[in-house]
């Protein structure tokens, strides 16, 4: 795992809670949506349906209140930085876990309303200082709720990829969060100064070993859309093919991010 003991940037936590209620109550008003036989058709996770991509983006969210009915951790021992990273260990167990909620609730919407408010009820008993057991290690709540902005943003475009005519919307903050928790986990992976990743409006980082430019144009730049680098990020678009199709700009010769892409899978 790449260290991230760079310093951190912060979140404003009223923000973050806003943001994850936000993003979750338009995915349940795109669900409610969902007629016939929608909710069997496929996605591009594997061989999960609609049904079962929902699911999972119930278990996401209910993941915090599994994580606080676990006795507290006695200290940190981990950093938020360290989550994008961790995200692989768990993929079998996740996978078994999203088939059978998939299998147990039938009415999705009832399913996202029931989460929706154990969630609103966990955040107002307990402060964001509590510290929760993660697949990354141990994190105080509010540094976790960001993560949750990361599952929600990038299933939520997995909903829409799947489900033709579906457009669900993205909270402004929510995606924000997301692109600029993957943008500076990109800077962990490949620490440097030789190449900025920008993001407009949400993020720019500086990554990659070489030479570090102190004023004017860096002489290596990348530069794409939130969307676009959130799909990098996470394995749903190749570096090549958005670079062929316009959707990034990449110049310079340290310009090339196909190596360190995608940061999570």
């Amino acid at each position: 795992m790449p260290s991230a003991k760079k310093r951190a940037r912060t979140y404003d936590p009223v923000k973050i809670r806003a943001a994850v209620l936000g993003q979750l109550g338009l995915v349940r008003e795109g669900v409610r949506g969902l007629t016939g036989e929608q909710p069997a058709l496929p996605t591009r996770l594997g061989d999960w349906t609609v049904r079962e991509l929902v699911a999972h983006i119930g278990m996401a969210v209910t993941a915090i209140g599994r994580a606080l009915e676990l006795p507290e951790p006695a200290r940190q021992d981990a950093v938020l930085l360290d989550w994008p990273f961790a995200t692989a260990a768990s993929s079998s167990a996740i996978d078994d876990f999203t088939r059978r909620l998939a299998g147990e609730h039938t009415d999705l919407d009832a399913y996202l309303a029931g989460v929706e408010e154990d969630l609103v009820r966990q955040l107002d008993e307990h402060p964001g200082t509590r510290l929760l057991a993660t697949n990354a290690g141990a994190l105080p709540l509010a540094d976790y709720l960001v993560t949750r902005t990361v599952e929600l943003v990038v299933h939520t475009d997995d909903l829409n990829a799947a489900v033709p005519g579906l457009e669900v919307p993205f909270e402004r903050q929510a995606l924000a969060a997301c692109t600029r928790l993957l943008a500076d986990a990109l800077a962990v992976k490949a620490p440097g100064g030789s190449t900025e990743v920008r993001v407009p409006p949400y993020a720019v980082v500086q990554c990659v070993e070489g030479p570090r430019h102190t004023r004017g144009t860096p002489p290596n730049v990348v530069e794409t859309d939130p969307l676009t680098w959130v799909r990098l990020a996470t394995g749903r678009t190749a570096w090549r093919e958005a670079v062929e199709e316009a959707r990034v700009s990449a110049s310079g010769e340290r310009a090339d991010l196909g190596a360190l892409l995608p940061i999570m899978s």
